[in-house]
């Protein structure tokens, strides 16, 4: 039979590359899929899921409220932050209060560290002063005085100190104290719904067993992730890895989606977007 190809985009991280290593290097059957590997930052992603491009796709769970009419949410996949999240960083500490009369560069508008940035201002971007940086240049941006403020995300969580800089919040912490405890939830996989929904599942089934086999083979997937760890060492690269591919990743689990609802759902109370989407899940 011939191999059927699936676009599949994901990030440069390191626990993107982890999460799929197997799929990467063929180390497990895919039944008569292949995949093109594509390779962007989340925002880019985002956009190109707005513009139904790709067949599956790392996507914000911001972005997915945008896009539930074309892509449905693979069960696995997720990155969530327990207890953790995108950071507020600058030179010196500064209160809620004053972060929102800042500049605060930001790493996209559909990201969901910017939607829980709103939701913890308690202010709709338009009523607060922000600049669109690429993640990865957040901290220049603030060390060159573009902004006062940073919201980091992937490796900076746990650099920003290296960097001189201070935490001024923890969305993740600040999010789980005001919600029972629920996770942050910051990222999923989509599939696009043109897929037959048998197809689906058979995907679904294929990306669930690159994760789990990434998890049984923790060493070997952490030392392929290193090429996309900028800078961070095994050491570091496994513990932001295991930051973000864990228990959630393998299944939302009902708090894992209730996570979700609550989360699009207060953003949409806020008119942050139009409406809290179905969540509609492989199943």
């Amino acid at each position: 039979m011939a191999q059927r190809t699936l676009t599949l985009g994901h990030s440069p991280d390191p626990d993107d590359a982890f999460m799929f290593y197997a799929l990467a290097k063929e180390l497990i059957p895919t039944h008569g899929w292949s995949f093109e590997h594509i390779l962007q930052d989340i925002q880019t992603l985002n956009e190109r899921a707005a513009r139904g491009e790709l067949d599956i796709s790392a996507i914000s769970i911001h972005a997915y409220a945008h896009v539930s009419d074309r892509y449905a949410l693979l069960p696995t996949g997720a990155s969530m932050g327990d207890g953790y999240g995108p950071m507020l960083v600058a030179k010196r500490p500064f209160t809620r209060e004053a972060i929102a009369t800042k500049r605060i560069a930001v790493p996209g508008r559909m990201t969901s560290a910017f939607l829980a940035l709103q939701l913890y201002l308690g202010k709709p971007a338009r009523e607060f002063e922000h600049v669109i940086v690429p993640f990865d240049q957040i901290f220049e941006a603030v060390q060159n005085g573009v902004a006062d403020v940073g919201l980091i995300i992937h490796e900076g969580q746990l650099t920003f100190e290296k960097h001189g800089f201070q935490l001024c919040e923890d969305l993740g912490a600040w999010w789980g104290r005001e919600n029972d405890g629920l996770p942050l939830p910051l990222g999923g996989n989509v599939i696009h719904k043109r897929i037959p929904p048998a197809d689906r599942k058979v995907i679904s089934d294929l990306l669930t067993t690159s994760i789990r086999y990434s998890l049984d083979h923790r060493p070997e997937a952490v030392e392929h992730s290193l090429r996309w760890a900028r800078g961070m060492g095994m050491d570091l690269a496994d513990k932001f890895v295991g930051m973000y591919v864990n228990h959630w990743t393998l299944d939302y689990g009902e708090r894992g989606r209730e996570a979700i609802r609550r989360f699009l759902g207060k953003a949409a109370e806020q008119g942050l977007i139009p409406k809290p989407p179905e969540l509609e899940f492989v199943v």
